[in-house]
């Protein structure tokens, strides 16, 4: 962290569970940064435009609660491992969204930038990823940044650098339904951040082969 308390990162992910160490394993497999929060507080004060908030919402899934732990325990031992940036004690507070290319952004007009505001400092991030929030708190996020979803939630929030794991209308979803969720988001964030390196990158597997390999024919 640097001396005025500010971080930059390419992506900030909300919630130290299940879903939030899933996606971060998935962005570290596939070479992007990501630094790991708990979640976002309720803020009692009225919010200026351009930021927002979000309750916790940890609901148990107990039917499925030995799968959770099982898979718990391998994230946890692969963010050992690989030391990725889980910062359990770091809670996030608010959200800013910036003026796209602000603030050491990317100046692409497609990239939005956020400030995640933490009680260590701000942490800015081209994307943003929430976990275990209803559709209900997020809708009313957009409607705090002065945007609409309609009945797109997921494609909406896309659109402005967040992306959702483990987010469900009323059921949570299931161990393995996550990490399927998490799997895409960081293909997602992947392409967005190596944009010449998709197809490998989609598919998870070697490099594309250059042509030269190949005898003409």
């Amino acid at each position: 962290m640097s001396a005025d308390g500010t971080e930059r990162t390419t992506t900030v992910i909300i919630g130290t569970g299940l879903s939030g160490l899933a996606v971060a394993s998935e962005l570290r497999r596939r070479g992007v940064d990501s630094i790991v929060v708990d979640g976002l507080d309720i803020l009692g004060s009225a919010q200026p435009a351009n930021t927002a908030s979000l309750q916790r919402c940890d609901a148990a899934d107990a039917a499925s609660l030995q799968e959770r732990n099982e898979i718990l325990r391998h994230l946890r031992i692969y963010a050992t491992s690989h030391h990725l940036d889980i910062r359990n004690t770091t809670r996030a507070v608010q959200l800013d969204l910036l003026e796209a290319g602000g603030n050491g952004g990317t100046g692409n007009s497609e990239h939005h930038q956020w400030a995640v505001h933490t009680p260590e400092g701000v942490l800015f991030a081209d994307n943003i990823v929430l976990t275990r929030c209803a559709h209900s708190q997020l809708r009313r996020m957009l409607s705090q940044l002065g945007l609409a979803a309609g009945q797109h939630l997921a494609s909406a929030m896309r659109a402005i650098g967040i992306y959702l794991v483990g987010v469900g209308e009323l059921i949570s979803p299931t161990p393995k339904e996550v990490l399927r969720q998490a799997k895409v988001v960081g293909q997602a964030i992947s392409a967005k951040v190596y944009p010449d390196s998709v197809q490998s990158t989609m598919t998870g597997s070697f490099p594309a082969l250059s042509p030269a390999v190949f005898p003409a024919g």
